[in-house]
């Protein structure tokens, strides 16, 4: 069983936030993002809005960092050579 972790999606619009929480839950994009645009505009705080929607960019890791094993093993790979 694989651990599920929320990323950014690859399929990016301004910076993968509400594409990565459409790919996680595993419903449609264009839903997600419409929804998360009317509650950024809507509720009359666009700003506070902008900067959630900025911190969340900030924390949220790119789905390239996200394919690493985080078992705590360190493993370097590569060829070995005397000298």
């Amino acid at each position: 069983m694989t651990k599920k972790k929320l990323t950014k999606s690859s399929d990016k619009i301004v910076s993968g936030v509400f594409g990565g929480i459409a790919e996680y839950f595993g419903w449609d994009k264009a839903i997600v993002r419409i929804i998360g645009a009317f509650l950024i505009i809507f509720p009359g705080n666009i700003i506070g809005g902008a900067i959630l929607y900025a911190v969340t960019a900030l924390v949220m890791t790119d789905p390239t960092q996200g394919d690493h094993c985080d078992d705590g093993d360190s493993v370097i790979k590569g060829e070995f050579r005397e000298k």
